[in-house]
């Protein structure tokens, strides 16, 4: 019942919700062509991230960056690297018209003729001020053709997806189908001796942007960089596991005859920006159970239906987020944080490895998150945007409250 539970929750949140010189052919700007693969003679240049320029101005909106380049981490015996490129630029706008952000899927092919195991990804976003996060999703050869036709329904690059994909997910939250994620604090990710994700030959991979559109339109291009062991590497294959949360936080007392004080006209006023993806929040009771009360601070259970082992943590808020915790078995003689991040910090996401926890049936994890309306007082994101009743949302104004685990399972 919990994956299956898992699974409904995931259809509307799906997510939750990271440019080399190379052996190989480039094209004449000197980027690897889409789907091409290169084994690297020398350690490829990436351009900064938001963590290689974070400040701790509480003014500072997150959304800003200059700085020096950033160098990935040295490729191990048997490995190589692919750079996935957008085909061609994107110029963000919402889709609806309404609000300042945009999701927006790009299908990416990696030309794989065998099964490989990916051991690192690293998301180069094209245009730092407006990528807010990216998601990397696998796309197995059965839904290839319903991507492509997703693609071939929208004009442009890509097509608009609120909350996640957009492809059928029938693993839910428990074995959701992301790669990887990029967001402010994350630099190239790399999975550790004997451990990678299995991508069969004939997948593809879905690149999901989210572009905030407050510091201005402008064009996008940005590419994931992949590190890919053969899929007959004695390797372990690792799963990622989602934890999101509702988020209900009322309007300060000051404020409370605003507008959008009222849950379901902020609830209404997402549906306008986001479609049908603002109904995230409250579907996430049937995955945590209870019923919505207003509060700065939410959580959601999720009980283990398999043996689990839990290999790296990460958290997942936006700009009103104050905390993030995650816990095994809160209240019991067993009970161990996991995650603890007192004072969340936009601009440092990055997941973080821990010494392997191991979880059995009718285990519990928790997740915590505490989120202040005082923030918009101290952002600039949030200049002549008036307190409201703030639920999950995907807009970068919005909230979220979400754990992610990576996990390997017998």
């Amino acid at each position: 019942m919990r994956r299956a539970t898992a699974a409904a929750g995931a259809v509307l949140l799906a997510a939750a919700l990271a440019a080399c010189g190379s052996s190989g052919a480039t094209d004449d700007a000197g980027r690897v062509p889409v789907g091409t693969i290169t084994t690297m003679t020398s350690e490829p240049t990436v351009e900064p991230s938001v963590s290689d320029t974070a400040t701790d101005d509480p003014s500072d909106d997150g959304h800003s960056h200059s700085g020096g380049a950033t160098k990935p981490k040295p490729l191990r015996a048997g490995e190589k690297r692919m750079t996935l490129q957008m085909p061609a630029a994107y110029t963000p706008s919402p889709p609806t018209g309404t609000g300042t952000d945009d999701y927006r899927c790009f299908l990416l092919d990696p030309h794989l003729t065998d099964d490989v195991y990916l051991t690192g990804t690293f998301v180069k976003p094209g245009n730092p001020d407006v990528v807010h996060h990216v998601i990397l999703f696998t796309v197995p050869p059965d839904q290839v053709a319903e991507a492509e036709q997703m693609d071939a329904n929208q004009d442009g690059e890509g097509w608009t997806c609120f909350g996640g994909s957009g492809l059928r997910d029938n693993d839910g939250l428990n074995s959701a189908p992301w790669l990887g994620a990029w967001a402010p604090g994350g630099k190239e990710s790399v999975s550790a001796a004997g451990f990678g994700k299995l991508l069969t030959a004939g997948s593809r991979i879905i690149m999901q942007v989210h572009y905030n559109l407050l510091a201005g339109p402008g064009p996008d291009e940005s590419a994931a960089v992949l590190r890919y062991a053969p899929g007959s590497a004695e390797l372990t294959p690792l799963e990622t596991v989602l934890l999101p949360a509702p988020v209900e936080m009322p309007c300060r007392p000051q404020y409370s005859d605003g507008p959008l004080c009222d849950r379901q006209a902020s609830i209404d006023d997402l549906i306008d920006r986001v479609g049908g993806a603002g109904n995230t929040n409250n579907a996430l009771y049937f995955l945590c159970g209870g019923k919505p009360k207003p509060s700065n601070v939410t959580s959601c259970d999720r009980t283990i239906s398999e043996p689990t082992t839990i290999r790296a943590v990460a958290g997942h808020m936006h700009l009103l987020g104050r905390s993030i915790k995650i816990e095994v078995n809160p209240g019991k003689p067993d009970a161990q944080t996991i995650l603890n991040i007192p004072i969340w910090d936009f601009d440092n996401q990055g997941a973080q490895p821990i010494k392997p926890v191991s979880l059995d049936y009718g285990d519990v994890v928790r997740v915590t998150c505490k989120h202040v309306q005082w923030l918009r007082d101290k952002l600039p994101a949030f200049e002549g945007i008036p307190d409201k009743y703030v639920v999950w949302g995907e807009g970068t104004t919005d909230e979220m409250c979400l754990g992610i685990l990576t996990v390997t399972r017998p």
